[in-house]
């Protein structure tokens, strides 16, 4: 009758050998300290590469880490778990970058922004800049792109029509931000969705609880604000160019917006993100071949290099040329960083001393929300970086949003209102910065006339507080949280 005594004597030991160790408070509060330090003083003071930032704080982290007790296996094994938990979002923004070549190659993206620009007229000129610009950065996966090529070409005609560029600005910013923002060819939706752990398309449509109000509240400005330039005259040199530069290089047919509505059918059959990505992607190849010529060796060399065009034109080529492969190499390379960053204070258990006194804080679902939505639009404000706040904030705080009955969605739509959609209005930011010189307006001037940036905000905040529009965990008692 030894059996049951060495076994129970064996468990013990294995239970003692697999137990957690985590740090202490104050050892846990001393990592945080540093390791924002570091981010800070890295991005804002030093203005170094946000990867060499989050990668070298991620070696100090393990480095406290291991000083505090904890095993150079764990921390391994935490680095490897992280980065192994992102493959599937590191898979989507890879055939993200293959779809936006294929279907700048097949004439795709340039036949939406022909005829988005040929239906431009003076006193609609606002709400159908703010939608072409939608259309622009939800088919391109880009903001920034949107506003260096659809944007610039917009802010031109403004200037023509006599339309005020504050106004102009606002209503390229609004179309941009909101497409980036629920676009699934964007790396912001990507990234959020990872770091929240919630399906994509899922994520994208709880992120329009609060965005798509605030969208359509932008457009009824627009175009009640608008009505005024209904005298004005559409033209102007770049506006020419790319209309005469675009319809000489591509051959534009209808036919070739197939690629799109295959892209939102599957998407409303909700199929898997990445079989989706694919069809949109042989659809793209296919109508390249049959209406622009390519052969099949240059249609897979666009896949991996992107679209690169030589139209003669500066603006369309800088409109045209992106995708491919090798165009999400330096967003996945962030999301490494990040990993090498956040597992550390996972494996440590920093988060979980950060949680435990959240919850000795916030007694209530609602409290925690608003808690979680000023901490990431502090974070972002002071670091300029949604790509470090998304990581390093989302990574924190998502176990949570469970713990208080809610969905994980919630917190990636909070994050998307505060990061994405508030980067143009902060000066400083890597976002703001671009957004102003790019437009040539600056980010306070066009405040005003881009409602959409702040009024997503107001209505996160207002979700928070009231509970309303906070998808909540199913089978869950949570009338108190």
């Amino acid at each position: 009758m030894q059996y049951p005594v060495k076994f129970c004597v064996l468990f013990q030991e294995a239970h003692m050998q697999t137990e957690r160790k985590i740090v202490k408070p104050w050892q846990a509060l001393a990592m945080l300290v540093v390791g924002i330090a570091i981010i800070i003083v890295g991005l804002m003071v030093m203005k170094l590469n946000n990867r060499i930032v989050l990668a070298v704080d991620g070696v100090i982290m393990c480095l406290m880490a291991w000083c505090f007790g904890i095993s150079y296996g764990e921390l391994q094994n935490g680095i490897r778990d992280t980065i192994t938990s992102m493959i599937v979002a590191i898979l989507i923004l890879l055939s993200v970058g293959v779809l936006v070549g294929t279907w700048m190659l097949s004439g795709t993206v340039p036949v939406m922004i022909y005829y988005g620009m040929k239906i431009l007229t003076p006193g609609l000129f606002l709400p159908i800049v703010c939608v072409l610009c939608t259309l622009m950065s939800v088919m391109a996966g880009t903001s920034w792109g949107t506003l260096a090529t659809v944007g610039i070409a917009c802010m031109g005609v403004a200037q023509g029509l006599g339309v005020p560029l504050p106004a102009a600005a606002g209503a390229v910013c609004v179309g941009a931000f909101f497409g980036d923002k629920v676009s699934p060819l964007s790396d912001s939706p990507v990234i959020t969705a990872t770091v929240s752990e919630v399906p994509l398309m899922e994520g994208i449509k709880h992120a329009l609880i609060s965005t798509g109000p605030a969208y359509l509240l932008s457009l009824v400005f627009f175009l009640i604000y608008g009505l005024r330039f209904g005298d004005g005259t559409v033209g102007g040199e770049v506006y020419d160019d790319i209309l005469t530069t675009v319809s000489s290089t591509f051959s534009l047919n209808p036919a070739l917006l197939l690629p799109v509505l295959v892209v939102i059918v599957l998407i409303v059959m909700k199929k898997p993100t990445l079989p989706t990505f694919v069809a949109g992607i042989a659809a793209g190849g296919v109508l390249a071949m049959v209406f622009q010529g390519a052969t099949l060796t240059e249609v897979m060399s666009v896949m991996y290099d992107g679209y690169a065009g030589q139209s003669g034109s500066e603006v369309v080529d800088s409109m045209l040329n992106r995708g491919g492969f090798t165009s999400m190499l330096s967003t996945i390379g962030l999301l490494m960083a990040a990993s090498i960053f956040g597992a550390p204070l996972r494996t440590a258990g920093v988060v979980d001393v950060l949680l435990d006194f959240v919850k000795k804080i916030a007694k209530t679902s609602r409290a925690m929300a608003l808690g979680v939505l000023i901490l990431h639009t502090l974070f972002f404000t002071i670091t300029g970086a949604y790509y470090v706040s998304y990581p390093v904030v989302g990574g924190m705080v998502k176990d949570l949003f469970p713990e208080y009955g809610l969905e994980k969605k919630n917190l990636m739509r909070i994050m998307l209102d505060t990061g994405t959609g508030f980067a143009p209005l902060v000066p400083w930011s890597t976002t703001g910065s671009y957004t102003a010189t790019t437009l040539g307006v600056s980010n306070m001037a066009f405040l005003p006339f881009a409602p959409m940036l702040w009024l997503s905000i107001v209505f996160s905040i207002i979700y928070a507080v009231t509970g309303i529009g906070m998808a909540k965990l199913s089978g869950r008692k949570a009338e108190n949280r």
